[in-house]
């Protein structure tokens, strides 16, 4: 598996090796001792699955303290512009974003630490995305942002939106509980 770091601390892109045959692939999306190696979290409370359609907009999302965690987002039918917004007071890309294609045919998976926002757009007519968080969820602790604050630039001119999506504040408007620690991944 190869990690790439993305342009926010801790974020990375993880491409695992794809093995293919005339059956289809097979691919391998967590490995304890790889992600150890590379001082990433190998403990995980929960997973689960979004499934969306074309032209949906799911994010941004996270939890907040004392319930943050660590996020691996990874796309195992169709493809999505995945959206990453850093949210940690005193980083050094702190309200920066970075997007990336996840899609099933490249078989890639984001890294996110806590303190980061995630959203996605989907491109294909469905995707279906995988979770793994290292936190329970804390209905009092989900949150988000609003999907148009913070200079994202989406690709579809009218997203399909849930309700509670759009009664998130601005990023502007958010006062951030995250501090960044330097090393954390």
């Amino acid at each position: 598996m190869d990690l790439l770091p993305l342009a926010l601390p801790g974020c990375f892109e993880l491409r695992p090796r794809v093995l293919k045959d005339e059956r289809g692939c097979f691919v391998k999306t967590f490995h304890r001792d790889v992600f150890r190696a590379h001082g990433l979290v190998t403990e995980f409370a929960e997973e689960y699955y979004s499934s969306s359609r074309r032209g949906v907009i799911r994010g941004l999302h996270f939890q907040t303290p004392p319930h943050e965690h660590t996020k691996i987002v990874y796309c195992v039918s169709g493809s999505v512009t995945d959206a990453v917004v850093d949210l940690r007071k005193g980083s050094p890309a702190f309200g920066q974003h970075v997007l990336l294609e996840l899609s099933a045919d490249k078989a890639n998976m984001v890294y996110l630490p806590p303190g980061v926002a995630h959203g996605f757009c989907v491109r294909s007519e469905t995707a279906l995305l995988m979770y793994k968080v290292t936190t329970v969820y804390a209905p009092h602790h989900d949150a988000g942002i609003r999907w148009n604050s913070a200079g994202i630039p989406w690709d579809v001119r009218e997203p399909i939106l849930s309700p509670r999506d759009l009664s998130f504040p601005t990023f502007a408007d958010f006062a951030s509980p995250f501090i960044y620690r330097e090393g954390s991944a």
